[in-house]
């Protein structure tokens, strides 16, 4: 079985277990893709039951390409020994299902929290319409579900659907996809910028609007950069409930419309930042506008976590956490 890395494009998937950076992400898409696009199979292994406390909950997920790991379930205590399977598994495609801590037969694996894990570990081709259907849905921003016994695979659209449901007899899991979580940052001061550069880095799909801005695009990676005013921008993107917005160009004539345009999309999380003293004239400014109270009672105009502090950085944090924690019901409802 070949162990050489993906290509660079791969970033989300890393080897190494000394420093375990692979489990930063929680998405196995971006590297399912690159697995296609390569050519090369992937083992995909699925926590969908736990019994006790754990650190992760039913859902998470962790993807193997060869040598190389992304995700995590345990923070170590399992994922060599799932490594290990899934390698047996991706050399003769038959799926496993693996049972951690509590009742399970390796008595030589322990986990520290108490519980038990159970983890189903599947192949899936690269030719796989099932994983090419779930790379589709992301993109086009629908949500779907992977259902599979670990053989027959495949990915049916979303309904309201709890985020992993699994059954015995006949053994089935059915894990919801939602759209990536996004992040539309506008302006182009330090704030805004520490704001989009610390949202790429926590795993968001980081758009920076910047209305006529530089030709270049900013000194650090996002996902798209735009130079449009943010009602066009939001236009072109399509705003949804899997959206957070900022404005921060701090300027009304860009800040107002652009907030009332991602609140009317359904945007999981809206906010302007600026002065509290600023906010009545620009809650009437948007009645006017024909904000409804609804409308306006969603907005945050002074948004972040008090006590942080002012410094960019400080700002940006206390921001992304409510975007955090806006997006957590978010993934639920669905």
């Amino acid at each position: 079985m070949p162990s050489d890395p993906l290509p660079d494009e791969a970033t989300p998937i890393l080897a190494g277990a000394d420093w375990p950076i692979f489990g930063w992400s929680d998405d196995v898409r971006p590297v399912l893709a690159q697995a296609r696009a390569a050519g090369r199979p992937a083992a995909l292994a699925t926590l969908y039951r736990v019994e006790g406390s754990a650190p992760r909950g039913p859902g998470a997920q962790m993807l193997f390409v060869g040598d190389a790991a992304s995700g995590y379930f345990s923070g170590d205590c399992i994922e060599g020994d799932v490594a290990a399977h899934a390698r047996e598994v991706l050399a003769d495609g038959v799926p496993q299902r693996l049972h951690y801590g509590a009742g399970s037969p390796w008595f030589d694996i322990r986990l520290r929290c108490g519980g038990a894990l159970h983890v189903l570990v599947e192949r899936v081709l690269p030719d796989s319409p099932a994983a090419g259907a779930l790379i589709a849905n992301a993109a086009r921003r629908q949500a779907c579900i992977w259902r599979s016994d670990g053989i027959a695979q495949e990915t049916v659209a979303a309904a309201e659907a709890p985020l992993l449901a699994w059954s015995d007899e006949p053994f089935v899991i059915a894990r919801r996809f939602d759209p990536p979580r996004r992040i539309v940052v506008t302006g182009g001061d330090p704030g805004a910028l520490a704001l989009a550069r610390l949202a790429g880095e926590a795993g968001y799909e980081t758009i920076l609007v910047r209305p006529d801005g530089p030709r270049e695009p900013p000194p650090f990676p996002v996902a798209r950069y735009l130079r449009l005013s943010p009602p066009e921008a939001l236009e072109t993107l399509g705003p949804d409930r899997w959206t957070a917005y900022v404005g921060a160009t701090h300027e009304d004539e860009h800040d107002l419309p652009g907030c009332l345009a991602a609140v009317r999309g359904g945007a999981a999380y809206v906010a302007m930042i600026g002065a509290r003293s600023r906010a009545p004239a620009r809650l009437a400014a948007l009645d006017r506008a024909g904000a409804t109270p609804a409308e306006l009672e969603r907005l945050r105009l002074s948004p972040g976590i008090a006590g942080l502090g002012k410094a960019p950085w400080e700002v940006a944090t206390g921001i992304l956490a409510e975007v955090m924690q806006a997006f957590n019901p978010a993934r639920e409802r669905a």
